[in-house]
């Protein structure tokens, strides 16, 4: 590889990899789109059509042992990001892998182990992106102090996704293709990690399945795997509560909402719009400017290329981290799982 060209290679053109990765690898001078493969020959060279494409692949390891491939983005469900990050990354290709980084954590310990042994390959996985935008700023406020002494880290993100009983069977919902992942609390753990740096002991949790079978993309009827909702306690070691519900089962317009509670002074966070406000102790709260940022901050591809190129580290988001994520997630869906057995 020259840095006057990097080829890529694309297991996987789910929706994200269309939307994002293509084009953003794409508009990168210098970047070839070397090759792709995904679950269909006919929906791999579909894919290569629309985005100029060279190749198509009948099989992932045709990419990940493809001499003319030096970095290999994976698009596919969970199921099959650590078999293939760890067969790339052995093969001395760089990764780039769609969160959710891994089923378990065991998977998850493997990725990492495999980035550790290859340490000239850059190993990343695509950032929590709702908060892209407005980091910078919740940064800026908890490294003034203006919050104070963090007391309590709040969580509500709720839809009403899994309402319908008759609604298929989302592979969100197949432990098979997403292990220990539930809903967004692991998205969400990660943008409070961003923030914090903390890591949290999970202290208890509870999850149901209020619609225990569904009928799957072929038609067959098929047990849930994942919860439709889960809430979560946990603790920091500085004494923070942490407290996480997430829900697909309201109906309406859902909440995404996280609040730090400081000693003092309050921060709400509206994810999606990325509303701000603070309210000191004894105060209304009042809007918190947010400076504009381009395309939302997202510059995932420009990141993991200028990565590659001049040997910046990952920032955003390093296997190490990931795991981090994966240990809290399983940890809360274990938890979970332990108090619904019968005592």
């Amino acid at each position: 590889m020259t840095l006057s060209k990097l080829r890529i290679g694309f297991v996987g053109a789910g929706d994200n990899t269309r939307k994002r990765h293509l084009p953003g690898f794409r508009a990168i001078p210098g970047v070839e789109l070397a090759v792709v493969v995904n679950r269909s020959r006919e929906s791999s060279e579909r894919v290569a059509r629309e985005f100029g494409i060279a190749r198509c692949a009948d099989h992932w390891r045709e990419v990940v042992s493809s001499p003319d491939v030096d970095a290999v983005c994976i698009g596919t469900w969970p199921y099959l990001h650590a078999e293939v990050a760890v067969a790339a990354l052995q093969a001395g290709k760089h990764v780039l892998t769609e969160a959710r980084m891994s089923r378990t954590v065991a998977e998850a310990e493997l990725m990492v182990a495999a980035a550790e042994a290859a340490p000239t390959c850059v190993a990343q996985i695509v950032p929590a992106p709702m908060s892209l935008a407005y980091d910078a700023t919740v940064a800026e406020l908890l490294s003034s102090g203006v919050l104070g002494d963090i007391r309590e880290v709040c969580v509500t993100q709720t839809g009403g996704q899994y309402c319908d009983h008759r609604a298929p069977l989302s592979w969100r919902q197949d432990a098979e293709l997403s292990g220990f992942n539930v809903l967004t609390l692991g998205i969400t753990y990660e943008i409070i990690l961003r923030w914090l740096g903390w890591d949290a002991r999970v202290v208890a949790a509870d999850e149901a399945i209020f619609t225990p079978e569904r009928i799957d993309g072929a038609g067959i009827r098929r047990p849930v795997g994942i919860p439709d909702s889960i809430s979560v306690l946990g603790r920091y070691a500085a004494g923070a509560r942490l407290v996480m519900h997430c829900s697909g089962v309201e109906g309406g317009e859902g909440r995404n909402e996280i609040r730090l509670n400081g000693s003092r002074a309050s921060l709400r966070v509206e994810v999606a719009t990325g509303s701000l406000t603070l309210a000191p102790v004894g105060q209304p709260h009042r809007t918190v400017p947010v400076p504009a940022v381009a395309d939302g901050g997202w510059r995932v591809e420009a990141d993991f290329v200028g990565s590659i190129r001049d040997g910046a580290p990952v920032r955003l988001t390093n296997f190490a981290t990931g795991l981090r994520i994966m240990r809290f997630t399983e940890a809360a869906r274990r938890a979970a799982m332990d108090s619904a057995q019968p005592r």
